[in-house]
């Protein structure tokens, strides 16, 4: 699956984009936008790295950093949403996670949660992709997002 490929799927759809990303810092974005003619689908993305950015860009409420952490399906869902009502978009992906080096027991390198917003809706799901190294984690985040948006473009009704 291919950014052209998820682009071609959401057109059909007759639908616009939003990226909200954090570990993949634009990647998503800037995958889509390499083929020619995204224009038409990719509304805008954020790249909200720090807890300040995700507040003030996304609305990401500061209980639910303090609460859950970044790295968690509850920030993924808010900033999906964020993203979501802050566009012309009727599809928005998210990305939260620590792509390394590092982490901890709780939250381990590798480990990446996704959110969705779409139709009222929001799916969440975390990844743990392993301590395969920065560039690895994060290019498996990129695949796994336009995954979920190909998905998402398939759905029959309102994903």
């Amino acid at each position: 699956m291919t950014a052209a490929e998820v682009l071609d799927a959401l057109r059909r759809r007759g639908w616009r984009l939003a990226t909200a990303e954090s570990c993949t810092g634009g990647m998503i974005a800037a995958a889509l936008t390499e083929v020619p003619g995204a224009s038409d689908v990719v509304d805008r993305g954020f790249v909200t790295y720090s807890n300040a950015a995700k507040t003030e860009m996304l609305g990401v409420r500061p209980a639910t950093l303090q609460a859950h952490g970044a790295v968690s399906e509850p920030v993924a869902a808010e900033m999906a949403q964020g993203a979501l009502a802050r566009a012309h978009a009727e599809i928005a992906v998210s990305v939260t996670g620590i792509a390394g080096p590092g982490g901890s027991d709780h939250k381990p390198e590798g480990r990446v949660c996704f959110g969705l917003a779409h139709g009222g809706r929001v799916l969440t799901e975390t990844r743990e992709f392993g301590a395969i190294g920065r560039a690895e984690v994060r290019a498996a985040a990129l695949r796994h997002a336009l995954a979920m948006l190909l998905a998402a473009s398939f759905e029959r009704g309102e994903a």
